[in-house]
């Protein structure tokens, strides 16, 4: 079992490491308004958002609870969605794609930067995953059209 137990560990180191490339922009919208254009854009390309993280509140609220006294965000949430259509193509190219269903998209504003928000999500692979950065490419830019 300990065998077993260190193949997984091994077979996730990648997939952490690949978590941390993102896809970002940067726009001078207030928060609300970011969050707001990216959930209009998420439901406007026919998805459903399935759940908001409000990230930053959770931080803030743990902050001292965790000993720490650094302010992360002014504000962040994270959209979580899926597309069936899309997930359907990935996964049928490669059943493992299920790792990253669903697709998220963040908004965070930083408290040194209180006039602009960073919205993104994360780098996908090559291959069949660019099907899913594309059409998160196309949300954020319509919502930061808007």
């Amino acid at each position: 079992m300990k065998h077993l137990l260190f193949a997984s560990l091994i077979g996730v180191t990648p997939l952490l490491a690949a978590a941390q490339d993102m896809v970002t922009y940067t726009s001078d919208m207030s928060f609300d308004d970011a969050t707001f254009a990216i959930e209009s854009a998420i439901v406007d390309a026919g998805l459903v958002v399935d759940h908001v993280s409000h990230v930053g509140e959770m931080l803030e609220r743990t902050r001292g609870d965790v000993g720490s006294d650094v302010v992360l965000f002014s504000n962040a949430d994270v959209f979580s969605f899926c597309s069936a259509k899309v997930s359907r193509s990935v996964m049928e190219a490669d059943p493992m794609n299920i790792v990253f269903c669903p697709y998220d998209i963040f908004v965070a504003e930083l408290p040194d930067a209180p006039d602009s928000v960073t919205i993104g999500f994360r780098q996908f692979p090559e291959g069949p995953m660019q099907e899913v950065q594309t059409l998160l490419t196309q949300i954020v830019e319509a919502a930061l059209e808007e």
